[in-house]
């Protein structure tokens, strides 16, 4: 390995800021989750992802790359929130071997209760902070970080909305 191939002092800086700034984000938004709905974020974002696709049904492995996870951890959670009556599992009408996962309304109701904690946590920590020109800058700065990813889509071109 050559010399050039390790981060300047800059880049470094930037990268353990921006990991710093993550890993904090993320825990304070599993806390508030966990604190004010009884969910953990991962759970929410199954919720969520769900509550904004047409018939709130999407195939288990749509959703597993919607919301990052893997399909095993992804079945678990599914589970979960299936005894919480808030997920339903059914077959896929053309395909055998896949299964379909369901937002029930009960699913939508805790969705729509837990909601507004969130987005408040989410502008708190990251958007009251930004102005306008740095909301723009952390959108292509993520476009592009996602661009060089090889993470696959569900909806080309499209980032789906995780809160609003």
């Amino acid at each position: 390995m050559t010399d050039d191939r390790w981060l300047t002092d800059d880049q470094l800086d930037a990268w353990l800021t921006f990991q710093a700034a993550s890993t904090l984000l993320d825990a304070a938004l599993d806390r508030q989750l966990q604190r004010d709905a009884g969910l953990p974020h991962a759970y929410y974002l199954i919720l969520a992802m769900l509550s904004d696709v047409p018939g709130r049904t999407l195939r288990m492995s749509d959703l597993a790359v919607m919301t990052q996870s893997s399909q095993s951890r992804l079945s678990h959670a599914v589970s979960r929130l299936e005894g919480n009556g808030w997920v339903r599992r059914v077959p896929c009408p053309d395909d055998r071997r896949s299964t379909l996962a369901r937002l029930t309304d009960a699913g939508f109701d805790v969705l729509a209760a837990a909601a507004p904690g969130h987005v408040a946590t989410v502008r708190a920590h990251v958007f009251d902070r930004l102005t306008a020109e740095q909301v723009e800058q952390l959108r292509a700065i993520g476009r592009t970080i996602l661009d060089g990813l090889d993470a696959p889509t569900v909806c080309p071109g499209q980032v789906p909305r995780l809160a609003e």
